[in-house]
């Protein structure tokens, strides 16, 4: 029998603080009516001032290993989807390592913005089929909270921080991952991006050593643009990866989706022509999460009980870049 790719434990972690749509409400220009209308969140998660990106990795990790009945030690691999590191370097990754008390086996970073755990996904696949590990840790985590320009109500609504995980096993046995796949448009670059300026580097100027290099990175969207795109390239990725891997639309038993909007999630259900219920919504509870989203939402689910063995996920995200993609799964967890 061939090796195939399981899901063998699931975790998450929102922190503790919550931002209710009332309160942002006193902080800028907007109002819970209007944010509800336009994006379906009614709050946000914060991460606490002595926390990072990677104590939120650290705790949905925990929750998946425990699931899993396994401890750090039966890790070959750890993959944190990230775009808001501890750090610039080193990776978030190889903190979470050191926090869980790991040591030895590979560990880094992917980013692909809100579709990193996608591409984290069929990239764990990948190299598990191909035979380097057995077992890979992958999380998706983020503090968005950081890179959100508070003053700017068209994009601070959107976003809050969190963190969910995935043990995945190299084992025997039906199911498991199916495949993935993945695209990738930077001539869309500029319509989704946080910029990262660094002062005294521009061209044809000399380098000032006094003046500050950090820089400051905040989200800019030009959000009807984004939705356009967004709503055309899911239904395309859609199609393209139930095409390849020669199932229909009605073989979907759950739509876990990237959690970004509620238009744009309910545009992609209606596409699929998606039956009610059969798509998981968590954009309410804790906005766009970016790469922790679709992890989150897949938690979501599986503490309610509502996945059975042989149901076939469908797991989508939509990112800047243009980063897009979807996976295919089985259920195999027992």
């Amino acid at each position: 029998m061939s090796l195939h790719t399981h899901i063998v434990g699931v975790g998450g972690y929102l922190p503790e603080r919550i931002l209710s749509n009332e309160t942002l409400s006193t902080m800028v220009d907007t109002t819970d009516a209007w944010i509800r209308e336009r994006t379906g969140i009614t709050q946000r998660h914060i991460l606490a001032h002595d926390q990072q990106t990677s104590d939120l990795a650290v705790e949905a990790a925990k929750q998946a290993l425990d699931d899993a009945g396994l401890t750090i030690d039966d890790i070959d691999a750890l993959i944190v989807a990230t775009t808001t590191p501890d750090m610039v370097f080193p990776s978030t990754a190889s903190v979470v390592q050191y926090k869980l008390g790991g040591k030895g086996f590979p560990a880094w970073d992917i980013q692909a913005v809100c579709s990193g755990f996608v591409y984290g996904l069929a990239q764990a696949d990948g190299m598990m089929r191909g035979g380097m590990f057995q077992r890979v840790l992958m999380i998706g985590a983020e503090s968005m909270s950081r890179i959100v320009d508070w003053k700017d109500r068209n994009t601070c609504v959107l976003f809050g921080d969190g963190a969910g995980a995935v043990v995945l096993e190299n084992r025997e046995g039906e199911g498991g991952m199916i495949g993935s796949v993945l695209h990738c448009d930077g001539s869309y670059r500029q319509l989704l991006m946080a910029e990262h300026q660094h002062n005294g580097h521009e061209p044809g100027k000399a380098i000032d050593f006094s003046m500050d290099a950090a820089g400051v990175a905040a989200i800019e969207m030009k959000g009807n643009e984004v939705f356009r795109v967004a709503v055309s390239k899911l239904g395309e990725v859609v199609g393209e990866v139930l095409d390849k891997y020669g199932l229909q639309k009605s073989d979907v038993d759950w739509l876990v989706p990237h959690q970004a909007n509620i238009r744009i999630l309910n545009a992609t259900a209606k596409k699929m022509k998606m039956e009610a219920g059969r798509m998981v919504i968590t954009v309410d509870q804790h906005a766009n999460t970016s790469s922790a989203s679709v992890p989150l939402a897949l938690n979501h689910l599986y503490r309610q009980g509502s996945i059975q063995t042989g149901q076939i996920l469908l797991l989508e995200a939509f990112a800047s870049g243009f980063a897009w993609g979807a996976n295919l799964i089985r259920w195999s967890k027992s």
